[in-house]
């Protein structure tokens, strides 16, 4: 619970002397979300309570009240009575915790891949038509691949994670990264139909791997992490200078992939089958 204001203070900016009862649609966006910071910071509270805080007519209170309440935002704990959080708003809550836990969860998984790889290691989420990096190992070699970060966005058609989300993605997906398609080195794909062959090789052999097609003379590799539902929600990849992950090799760095992204699906709630 926020202690740091009187129970009676309300938010800077937010009373307003002669509120009429109507308000911009920004305005009606920042009273609705006071509201629902007030009901977290103070437990259920009363529309007059509320529109005082606010500094808003209880009218006003009330329509708000009524639309979060409708969008399960809010609810009341009695007829006419007192309103406090309602699922809605711990839906939201819920996601954001699951995306917080799962970045926590990567980035040990990446650490751990690391350590035992000696290379950089990385998971990497689907988002806007893109491969996210949201978690990321460097390995000690003073040849280690260390241009990327936390929170870029990599080609889907160019990198081994991308390769392993869009596989596995719908045809809406695959048909956006084609279109965007451009070239990164002279080894880049860029014709559809060899990019359809290869999410076929990848779906088929259970990894993606990238040959110096995002950057020159950096080879990849990238294994999907699945969901309960058997979708898979991310790719862990290893990279590395190509001398030390040469073509012939990535078979073998896939295998030794797998068992960490399984732990990683363990964790998120998934129970991966023994495999033979």
């Amino acid at each position: 619970m926020n202690r740091d204001r009187a129970p009676g203070t309300a938010r800077m900016g937010s009373a307003r002397s002669g509120d009429s009862g109507s308000a911009s649609p920004i305005q009606a966006v920042d009273r609705a979300l006071q509201i629902l910071e007030l009901l977290a910071d103070n437990g259920p509270m009363g529309v007059t309570a509320l529109a005082t805080q606010l500094g808003v007519h209880r009218s006003t209170a009330f329509r708000l009240l009524g639309t979060l309440e409708s969008r399960r935002f809010v609810t009341q704990e009695t007829h006419r009575g007192t309103y406090a959080l309602s699922t809605g708003a711990l839906r939201i809550a819920g996601a954001v915790a699951i995306r917080t836990d799962f970045a926590r969860e990567s980035q040990l998984i990446c650490d751990d891949v690391t350590a035992r790889l000696s290379e950089t290691s990385n998971v990497a989420i689907l988002e806007d038509g893109a491969a996210v990096n949201i978690a990321q190992a460097t390995g000690a070699s003073s040849v280690a691949v260390r241009d990327q970060y936390v929170g870029q966005r990599t080609p889907l058609h160019a990198t081994s994670s991308g390769k392993c989300l869009l596989a596995h993605a719908d045809d809406a997906v695959f048909e956006e990264a084609a279109r965007s398609m451009r070239r990164h080195t002279d080894a880049t794909i860029l014709d559809i139909d060899r990019l359809a062959d290869e999410m076929a090789i990848v779906r088929a052999q259970g990894w993606g791997s990238a040959l110096a097609e995002w950057q020159e003379h950096t080879n990849a590799v990238a294994v999907p992490v699945f969901a309960t539902d058997r979708s898979v929600i991310a790719a862990l990849s290893l990279t590395a200078p190509a001398f030390r992950m040469p073509e012939e090799e990535l078979p073998d760095i896939a295998a030794a992939l797998r068992p960490f992204a399984d732990e990683l699906s363990r964790r998120l709630g998934f129970l991966v089958p023994p495999r033979s």
